[in-house]
């Protein structure tokens, strides 16, 4: 076991309010928004040594009770997936889909049907395709031939070495694979700069809000090909292939008259990707490991992917980015603290719902890619639930160890955690920094939740290591006993006349179908 520590470092620039997931809101196409956000580290990294650390005093106060890392939350040995990867499900119906190709069984093995064997994640895009992540392979069951694609050999980040974790359907015939880094610490060469402001121009630059001048660093600007999120595709051959590294960011913003534009920032400095950075100041690299993720397969926003990481939520259209917002909290000094967020889910209308190590928030996302980080203008990116915690679990400065957050039909919310089970949140106050809450099925389900799923005939499916359980319309809770093994990942498209869950197990992929 390892402990962890809260890091009680520096407040985020203009960042006064909970309700502030994006730590700020200006203007100014340099201005950080996140620039001394405090982050707690993945579980397994000591935070004494593997944290995102900045400049600043440590608090020294033991997150959760005991301050030990959950047994069930190992990254996944043996073709497992990391608990807390939910892929993301998808509620309600969308007129005009793809033709659904695949068995209309209640119950279907892929596995052992389609020769797909044990993989560490798996995604469905919008042409009905179920890509599959294992290791540094990067395959497809493709919907037009019911055959499996591999692709040739490691491309993009993982020819580089690079360790994956999740994978998630985009458009037809498109998916994101997202990559692990480690949190940049404070660096010996250059103690007072802030651990995530890499310094690109030459032959020095002075951050905002400094007055120190750093030298330019070939060493700190490689730092951005570590961790972030690739593209890969069905070519017009049919086979799996690398098509970028998402590195251009799109935000809203307006110039010094007031008129608005999209700021994009480079993607490339000399000669180096720079991978997903903070869309208001690409000086900032915080968004570095990618740790679940949930794809958008119906309503307004279909095709759109969303990457919870160790700092925040990052949205993907296409090759482009927007980051990132994020639930978060204050202690009384000021000090600013967000999660890793392991808990991401799409609600039925389409909310993005996110849950961290200690807070959660919903959000209604606007239809525009580039206003996702916009905290402060009034009618866009509404949010039921701001930064909040459960009061009725543990205190704010306790780590809850949220792996999963879904909206049944009838509007109910519940949070999995690794630790303490499944919760049903009952949001009160939007802006509230706590919402109440009750224990589900405990004396059941005492056993950690790795990903949770809500579909669309109103049940609320539950990953455990022990199996897989149904939570009923009626509020019954069942045993899924055609269901093998201890369940990784959940991932339901709603979107046909019979709802397809992937059930990610240790037996296998299994495949629910008619809820």
């Amino acid at each position: 076991m390892v402990n962890r520590r809260l890091l009680g470092l520096g407040v985020c620039a203009g960042a006064v309010m909970l309700s502030a997931w994006g730590c700020g809101g200006s203007d100014s196409p340099t201005t950080p928004m996140d620039d001394t956000d405090t982050i707690n580290p993945r579980p397994g990294v000591d935070a004494g040594t593997g944290g995102d650390t900045d400049a600043g005093t440590d608090a020294g106060t033991d997150a959760g009770t005991g301050g030990e890392v959950d047994a069930g939350t190992d990254a996944g040995t043996g073709g497992e997936t990391d608990a807390g990867t939910d892929a993301g499900t998808d509620g309600g119906t969308d007129a005009g889909t793809v033709v659904d190709p695949w068995p209309a069984d209640p119950v279907t093995n892929y596995s052992d049907r389609y020769g797909i064997g044990k993989v560490r994640s798996v995604g469905m895009d919008l042409g009905k395709n179920i890509w599959l992540l294992d290791g540094d392979r990067i395959g497809v069951l493709r919907a037009d031939t019911k055959k499996v694609v591999w692709v040739s050999g490691p491309v993009g980040q993982a020819a580089t070495g690079q360790s994956s974790t999740v994978i998630c359907g985009g458009e037809a015939g498109r998916a994101y694979v997202g990559y692990d880094a480690e949190d940049l610490k404070q660096d010996p060469e250059w103690p007072n700069i802030h651990t995530n402001f890499i310094v690109t121009n030459k032959p020095c630059e002075v951050p905002v809000n400094e007055t120190t001048c750093f030298p330019f660093s070939p060493r700190r600007l490689n730092f951005y090909k570590q961790g972030d999120v690739d593209a890969v595709k069905l070519d017009a051959s049919g086979q799996v292939a690398f098509e970028s590294h998402i590195n251009q960011s799109r935000r809203a913003n307006k110039d010094a008259n007031g008129n608005p534009f999209i700021q994009t920032g480079p993607s490339v400095v000399d000669g180096v990707s720079l991978g997903i950075r903070n869309s208001n100041d690409h000086h900032f690299d915080e968004d570095r490991a990618m740790l679940s993720c949930a794809s958008v397969l119906h309503g307004p926003n279909k095709g759109d992917v969303f990457f919870g990481t160790n700092h925040g939520v990052v949205r993907l259209r296409g090759l482009t980015y927007n980051a990132h917002r994020h639930p978060v909290w204050f202690d009384a000094d000021g000090s600013q603290y967000a999660g890793y967020t392991y808990g991401l889910g799409i609600a039925p209308n389409g909310d993005v719902l996110i849950a961290n190590e200690w807070n959660f928030g919903t959000v209604t996302p606007d239809t525009k890619l580039e206003t996702w980080d916009d905290t402060t203008t009034p009618g866009i990116n509404q949010q039921k639930v701001k930064s909040s915690y459960l009061q009725d679990l543990n205190s704010q400065e306790a780590f809850d160890y949220w792996r999963a957050f879904q909206q049944t039909t009838d509007g109910a919310y519940y949070l999995g955690s690794s630790r303490y089970g499944l919760w049903e949140m009952t949001p009160g106050s939007a802006g509230s920094p706590s919402q109440r809450g009750t224990r589900i099925g405990e004396g059941v389900l005492d056993s950690s939740i790795s990903s949770l799923a809500a579909t669309n005939d109103g049940s609320l499916f539950i990953g455990t290591p022990q199996g897989l359980y149904r939570l009923t319309p009626a509020k019954s809770l069942e045993k899924v006993t055609s269901v093998r093994g201890g369940i990784g990942q959940l991932v339901y498209d709603g979107s046909g006349t019979s709802g397809m869950l992937l059930v990610h197990s240790s037996a296998g992929l299994i495949v629910l179908r008619g809820y």
